[in-house]
């Protein structure tokens, strides 16, 4: 499809086009693969991952970027014929209708903004750890005023960025790309050269994770691995791969979007998932082989396994990481702006007229850009609401320990489970009341079987993630017991408020 062709495409959709096509397939690919980020999230959950499920969680991964492979294909079929900034959005809406597709928006859209300050606080750890190495000083990355004051920098420097120009987000994350390829292959062939400390059947072990006298956890699973502890190590990885979507986000900026975007989506998926499996399986050969120095390494996460090799290529791959958080985090809220550039170019949320202006001097949506800085830094004020006690509110009890902007943050992965399921079944209605895709990916005579698989795998998982089963489960270690569901109802309940009193449907432009 030629770039003219591309513009017909947006033109015929009801809109004119304003933003700069000026990112190719890689480009594409690239914004994609940083925004799910397998550094970010192996180094953010393996601790997680290994202390739930043992050495054995590793083969969990294939099922999850299976699952999302399903999905992917749904998407990149809806992401090909409707080739729009506001992806899911925009998929919701010609699918089903404007009301169905503003909750799918809704739903995301949240998603995605608290992603972006869970990412850009996930950096400040080894943001201080490197300052210190280098400098002797002692920061405390921990501390509330540190996340607070790092967090809010980063989202300043990716909003700048992002406004100067989809180029630039592009470049970013293109250097997000070599960034990963490097922190993941380069890191697992460290070790290797370094030494493991177990052979290849140690990721067959679970290293007794489904006992609680062996868990490092100490949570109970009753002596079962693939009906207790594998549903909890599975979330690992199913809090990893996505992201693959924001490939549909910048479209209307991609030069051939509707051959390159589904293209895009599959590549960073399955790249992501040969670059998580080398890493993750490399860091559980690399743990210490004696008891006391295994359970060390896996409450230490990452890092203290890394701490075996000599400091200055620590002090490397301690760079690699903060430069793909940054790129993660930039990309994320690449992805939230244009949303909320689709959003008000539709008239969905208020200050529409302004939020749907483009820059003239950098034909980006630089006000939808700043509403994707400004909610995330709100988002990150709540790190400072961490009760000393447990608090008890109606049936469910808020845990001690656990500030308020993890306990958002725990709705990210859920709300994104719940859009996605929501899009795929939006897919699965528009082709029984008899719509075509005519982009230029299409599934053919396996669609039927791909868009059932996608939203079976999709409604496991969003169970899998929202089951409250009490503050001692093993679930709890990620979902809070009641408060990700409770997170979920409470947003889902402000949409409601907002969407019956102005009811941004009537005003949706659903023309196709």
């Amino acid at each position: 499809m030629t770039q003219h062709t591309d513009e017909q495409r947006v033109e015929s959709l009801g809109y004119r086009p304003e933003l700069s096509r000026v990112l190719g397939l890689f480009d594409n690919f690239s914004v994609a693969f940083s925004y799910l980020s397998p550094m970010v999230g192996i180094y953010s959950l393996f601790a997680l991952g290994i202390g739930t499920g043992g050495p054995r969680y590793l083969w969990l991964m294939p099922i999850v970027v299976g699952g999302m492979l399903l999905v992917a294909l749904v998407f990149g079929e809806l992401g090909s014929h409707y080739p729009l900034a506001g992806a899911l959005y925009q998929y919701g809406k010609f699918s089903v209708g404007p009301g169905f597709g503003w909750w799918v928006g809704w739903i995301y859209g949240i998603a995605l903004l608290v992603t972006v300050a869970s990412v850009d606080t996930g950096v400040v750890g080894y943001f201080a750890a490197l300052v210190n190495n280098w400098f002797g000083t002692h920061i405390d990355g921990t501390k509330h005023s540190t996340i607070l004051y790092v967090t809010v920098g980063l989202i300043l420097i990716q909003t700048l960025l992002n406004i100067i120009g989809a180029k630039v987000m592009g470049q970013i994350a293109r250097l997000g790309v070599y960034v990963e390829t490097i922190g993941t292959f380069g890191v697992a062939i460290a070790l290797a050269i370094h030494g493991f400390h177990h052979g290849f059947s140690f990721l067959f072990s679970t290293a007794g994770s489904e006992n609680v006298k062996t868990n490092l956890f100490g949570v109970d699973f009753g002596g079962h691995w693939l009906t207790g502890a594998a549903l909890v190590a599975i979330l690992a990885h199913s809090y990893i791969f996505y992201g693959f979507e924001s490939a549909g986000d910048i479209a209307e900026e991609t030069k051939d979007a509707s051959r390159h975007v589904p293209r895009a989506m599959r590549s960073a998926l399955l790249y992501g998932g040969l670059a998580s499996f080398v890493l993750v399986a490399g860091l559980i050969m690399a743990t210490p082989s004696d008891t006391k120095g295994y359970g060390n390494a896996v409450m230490g996460g990452a890092p203290a396994i890394l701490a075996q090799l000599p400091q200055w290529s620590q002090d490397f791959f301690l760079i690699m990481v903060i430069v793909a958080f940054f790129s993660c985090g930039t990309a994320v809220q690449g992805a939230g702006a244009r949303l909320a550039f689709s959003y008000a170019r539709d008239r969905q949320i208020p200050g529409s007229s302004l939020i749907r202006k483009v820059s003239h001097r950098f034909h980006t949506p630089m006000y939808a850009i700043l509403v994707g800085a400004a909610v995330p830094i709100l988002a990150t004020l709540l790190v400072n609401v961490n009760p000393t006690n447990d608090v008890h509110i109606l049936w469910f009890t808020y845990p001690k320990g656990i500030n308020a902007l993890f306990a958002l943050v725990s709705f990210g992965v859920s709300g994104i489970y719940l859009s996605f399921f929501l899009t795929v079944l939006g897919s699965m209605i528009a082709k029984r009341r008899g719509w075509q895709p005519a982009g230029e990916f299409k599934m053919g005579k396996w669609s039927s079987l791909i868009t059932w698989g996608a939203l079976i795998y999709l409604g496991v998982m969003l169970v899998n993630v929202l089951w409250p089963s009490g503050l001692t489960s093993g679930r709890a270690l990620v979902n809070y017991d009641w408060i990700t569901f409770v997170v979920m109802l409470a947003i889902v309940i402000l949409g409601g408020l907002y969407f019956v009193i102005s009811r941004p449907d009537k005003r949706a432009n659903a023309r196709d």
